[in-house]
């Protein structure tokens, strides 16, 4: 079967951690990051999470912080490359595609086997307009968030007010300061091969 992983990867990693990024209401947000780890009480480790590795998708998708109470607080989280490989190693596509599956029979099979979800989506500027490159979010199902949340992270940050002042610089026509602030992001290999 074709790789899922249909386009590079751009994150902030090393060969042994990479970053990426999620958004919570106040109360889970401050709490987590406070605890430095998303087990808090109002996080439910029976639903699935999505996380993401490029940082202006996440500004798209959260609205710097101030496009809706439930994603108010910009996380930023250093996980094990490990932990991402594995929680890709049990994903797939989360709508069919021909030039991945051979049918929708083949997909559906795959739905089943794999639980976890890796959407493809057009990467943002920092106006948050869509460019010409894709970005990955992974669903993590419910069977493997409790993997992710007590083995994979590593640390958990409040970045809100940091995404908040690049989004302030971008408003007052400094790019070059606001893309200096920005994470540096660079492919990472696509050796997920099924």
């Amino acid at each position: 079967m074709k790789q899922i992983m249909k386009f590079p990867i751009r994150a902030r990693h090393t060969p042994e951690r990479i970053t990426v990024y999620q958004a919570y209401n106040k109360a889970i947000g401050h709490a987590a990051a406070k605890a430095g780890t998303l087990d808090v009480p109002a996080f439910s480790k029976t639903r699935m999470t999505w996380i993401k590795p490029q940082f202006l998708w996440m500004m798209y998708r959260c609205g710097w912080g101030q496009k809706d109470a439930n994603q108010a607080v910009i996380l930023q989280l250093e996980m094990t490359r490990e932990g991402f490989n594995h929680l890709l190693e049990n994903a797939c596509l989360s709508s069919f595609d021909d030039t991945v599956y051979s049918d929708h029979a083949v997909w559906k099979a795959d739905l089943e086997a794999r639980p976890n979800r890796v959407q493809w989506d057009p990467d943002k500027d920092l106006y948050l307009t869509p460019i010409d490159r894709r970005a990955i979010q992974i669903g993590i199902a419910p069977g493997f968030v409790p993997y992710f949340v007590d083995e994979a992270i590593l640390s958990v940050t409040d970045i809100t007010a940091e995404a908040q002042e690049i989004e302030a610089l971008v408003k007052a026509g400094d790019i070059e300061g606001a893309t200096a602030l920005l994470p540096n992001e660079k492919n990472i290999a696509n050796d997920w091969h099924r």
